[in-house]
């Protein structure tokens, strides 16, 4: 035994079990929750023996401290097939806890386990609003759907749109801190999925900025009918040319909406896509880190097949990372179809520049109210700058969120 092995063997009398920041553990369980096997580590963080583990139900290890409608949330997560993320505070046989961040997949015939020790100061802002959680459950008497959906509603309120997207952003807030802990090289990979969703992120402001701007557009051209059917003939060459430039703005505010906004390509989209690959990476790191220590034991796992559970490991982390892989190649797809609507947008409004310029010439001919309606032309003018501006920043995102294209041929 190691000097760190017996360093970590030494149990407190109470307070919290050991639990290095570079372990990782797991677990694995049929579907109705039933231990199934687990590594050394899972074994000595518990205090329990295999024989207690093997056969028992996984809330075994439950701690009271443990708000109902975080399990109701992983239990419908699960059992629907997809995977969770999520901060879990355990109990041990000798009664003491111990915190995870928790990584659950479906596999084999149940659900796959993985946890690490969290350290990051997110895990702080969790613990405090688990224990209000809780708080209101004994207070409140809430059922667990009511707590999961107390949950969700605080999530909400830190800003987050879906479970899904708060366990994104705490597996690498979890990552990042676990690296800085270790003193390790920050994973390169989660850094640029980070900045990927900071990019999506601005992305989605930018875009509902843009069809903002062109519904506050619509009403200059209306404002130029008016004054024109004021100081010239019906039909006049001004009134004619402020048709032409609203229908061609609602075409293009339009055309961008249905394209770029509606069914077929939603901005949002990307940011749900890469938010997904975020989480997926980082379990596919988790998982690999886990296989790694899992190899590198050579005590009694209690009669578990070693070979068989590193062989599900490796089998999962592959079909992971080949899942993140054809979700960052959509989010590349996306984002190149926005960046065609961007460049046809661009070639538009080069008709729109040509008439704008042909009412202002028009509108100084005119013996008077020439100067209002020239202050509405300057207007749409200012409108345009902006709209041009918005398109190349979304351009600009657009080109930094693509994928490499050697990395999608990888």
């Amino acid at each position: 035994m190691t000097t760190t092995d017996r360093r970590i063997e030494r149990r407190p009398a109470n307070g919290e079990a050991p639990f290095a920041l570079d372990e990782i553990f797991f677990s694995r369980t049929d579907d109705r929750g039933v231990i199934k096997t687990g590594n050394d580590i899972f074994r000595r963080v518990s205090g329990f023996d295999w024989d207690d583990l093997v056969g028992a139900p996984h809330k075994i290890i439950r701690h009271p401290d443990m708000p109902r409608g975080v399990f109701q949330l992983f239990w419908d997560t699960i059992q629907n097939g997809e995977f969770i993320g999520a901060y879990v505070k355990n109990k041990s046989k000798d009664g003491l806890y111990y915190w995870v961040f928790a990584v659950v997949a479906p596999c084999e015939d149940g659900y796959l386990s993985v946890r690490i020790k969290p350290s990051s100061s997110l895990f702080d802002t969790v613990k405090q609003g688990y224990g209000d959680l809780l708080q209101a459950e004994q207070e409140g008497g809430l059922s667990p759907e009511e707590s999961r959906d107390r949950l969700l509603a605080w999530l909400a309120g830190l800003g987050f749109d879906s479970y899904r997207e708060f366990a994104a952003h705490a597996m690498s807030e979890e990552l990042e801190s676990r690296d800085a802990g270790l003193e390790a090289a920050p994973d390169a990979t989660i850094h640029a999925l980070r900045q990927k969703l900071k990019n999506s992120e601005v992305l989605v402001t930018e875009t509902k900025g843009l069809i903002d701007d062109f519904s506050a557009m619509r009403t200059i051209p209306h404002n130029l009918r008016v004054i024109a059917s004021r100081i010239e003939p019906a039909g006049g060459p001004v009134t004619v040319l402020s048709q032409n430039y609203g229908s061609m703005s609602r075409e293009m505010s339009t055309w961008f909406s249905t394209h770029v906004m509606g069914e077929d390509s939603d901005f949002a989209k990307i940011k749900e896509l890469v938010n997904q690959s975020l989480f997926v990476e980082g379990m596919a790191r988790i998982l690999t880190e886990c296989d790694d220590q899992l190899q590198r034991e050579r005590r009694d796992l209690g009669g578990i097949d070693l070979r068989a559970e590193q062989d599900i490991l490796s089998q999962l982390t592959k079909a992971q990372v080949a899942g993140a892989r054809m979700e960052l190649k959509e989010v590349d797809r996306e984002a190149e179809r926005i960046t065609r609507a961007c460049e046809t947008m661009r070639r538009q409004f080069l008709g729109l520049s040509s008439t704008r310029v042909l009412c202002k010439i028009e509108s100084a001919r005119l013996p008077r109210d020439g100067a209002t309606l020239s202050d509405i032309i300057d207007q749409l003018g200012s409108f345009q700058e902006r709209i041009s501006r918005r398109l190349d920043t979304i351009s600009q995102l657009c080109a930094e969120i693509r994928e490499p294209k050697q990395d999608m041929a990888a």
